[in-house]
């Protein structure tokens, strides 16, 4: 039966893994399909594309970053049109809003005693999209935290005294840049989404679908998941948010998500043309 994991992250984000890497690995984990989503940067599509060849299916991808009363929400993109020049610019303004916003975090962790400087979390994200996860790589290396996961809890996490707020993009707006681009825009997981209510709210700005399938959630949130989706005329999908060696374990392929959910993101994408 043909499988797929569609959330996947590079080392052009806050993976570790070079896109090729990713593509021996999912080959190696019987994966017939993967999404590259990197957070706000589609460097990664066209070298995953170039490795896998015809041995495994390339969908392109991308998460983006929104922000809603003080609370992040990630948009997936899926089929994007990653050549979209608007779309490249807007990507590129948001890499310079990340940059900053390492800046800041900095300071509020140098007022916190743990004295790191953008330039330690910079070696981290060589090829690109810098983010909080390489914030937590540069704690746990200086020995501020025992693991990525301590560094969110105690100081970089939406509630965390380190935590700054980046690029203001609305989901509305991270919606309207995907179906801009023709893609299929999915809210990440939802289980994240302090109220499930905003679902709704997300629904009529145009998401269309859910990620019901992934690792932190429980079978009962899993299914909750999907009769949300059900109620709104929502599609389905599920990723392992793969980070490589970023996060305690390679979730690659720890979602094997049947195949016939990606047939149905490109039957809605060609409904969209």
């Amino acid at each position: 039966m043909k499988v797929a994991d569609l959330h996947v992250h590079s080392h052009f984000s806050d993976g570790t893994l070079a896109p090729s890497a990713i593509v021996a690995e999912a080959i190696r984990k019987g994966l017939s399909c993967i999404s590259l989503t990197d957070h706000d940067t589609i460097d990664a599509l066209d070298p995953a594309i170039e490795a896998a060849g015809k041995d495994l299916e390339i969908l392109p991808g991308i998460e983006l970053t929104a922000e809603f009363q003080g609370q992040e929400i990630h948009i997936l993109g899926y089929l994007i049109d990653y050549r979209n020049d608007a779309f490249l610019k807007m990507l590129a303004m948001m890499q310079e809003v990340r940059v900053k916003r390492i800046s800041g975090i900095c300071e509020k962790l140098k007022k916190l005693k743990c004295l790191i400087e953008p330039e330690d979390v910079f070696k981290f994200a060589v090829y690109g999209s810098v983010g909080r996860l390489h914030v937590a790589r540069a704690l746990l290396q200086k020995g501020y935290v025992g693991s990525t996961s301590e560094a969110f809890v105690r100081f970089i996490g939406e509630k965390g005294a380190a935590y700054v707020g980046k690029f203001k993009m609305t989901p509305q707006e991270a919606i309207n840049w995907i179906l801009k681009v023709k893609g299929i825009p999915v809210l990440a997981h939802p289980h994240l989404l302090g109220d499930k209510t905003l679902i709704s709210d997300l629904v009529k700005a145009g998401i269309m679908g859910l990620e019901a399938f992934y690792p932190e959630h429980s079978e009962y949130q899993t299914q909750e998941f999907i009769k949300i989706a059900q109620k709104y005329d929502l599609l389905v999908t599920g990723g392992s948010d793969c980070h490589g060696y970023a996060k305690e374990e390679i979730k690659l392929g720890l979602i094997k998500l049947p195949y016939e959910y990606v047939e149905k993101l490109k039957e809605a994408q060609c409904r969209l043309k």
